[in-house]
């Protein structure tokens, strides 16, 4: 089991951005793709990007190409999501999640074992 401490939510206005980190603790962080997911209220959980173990490839949602990056240190294990010019509708509860399936990998939710407590992301218009 992956321990994991999200932080840097806040409230920011529109255009604005910020930077979330995840602290991971576990033997072997390299072990294991992470993903960031969000919940905004009454709505379900959804993928926002992943990062292969090594961080040689990414994969974002439509929704936030071109405005968010994800990147990892696997020396600090730490997984950072960049976010940028971002939009009211990013509001939401950001979680990051780890996972040690034999993929790549994974858009789902149920493809992560670990989960964080998730931070709150407010953008005002």
């Amino acid at each position: 089991q992956v321990q994991l401490v999200e932080s840097g939510g806040g409230l920011v206005q529109a255009g604005g951005s910020l930077r979330l980190s995840c602290a991971a603790s576990v033997r072997t962080f390299s072990n294991y793709y992470m993903g960031w997911f969000r919940q905004a209220p009454g709505k379900e959980r959804e993928f926002v990007a992943a990062i292969t173990r090594s961080g040689g490839s990414t994969f974002y949602a439509d929704s936030v190409k071109g405005r968010f990056t994800i990147s990892r240190d696997n020396a600090k294990n730490t997984v950072y999501l960049q976010m940028n010019s971002l939009k009211p509708e990013d509001t939401a509860v950001y979680y990051c999640a780890a996972g040690g399936r034999a993929r790549p990998v994974d858009y789902s939710s149920s493809g992560y074992d670990s989960w964080g407590q998730g931070t709150q992301v407010t953008v005002s218009s």
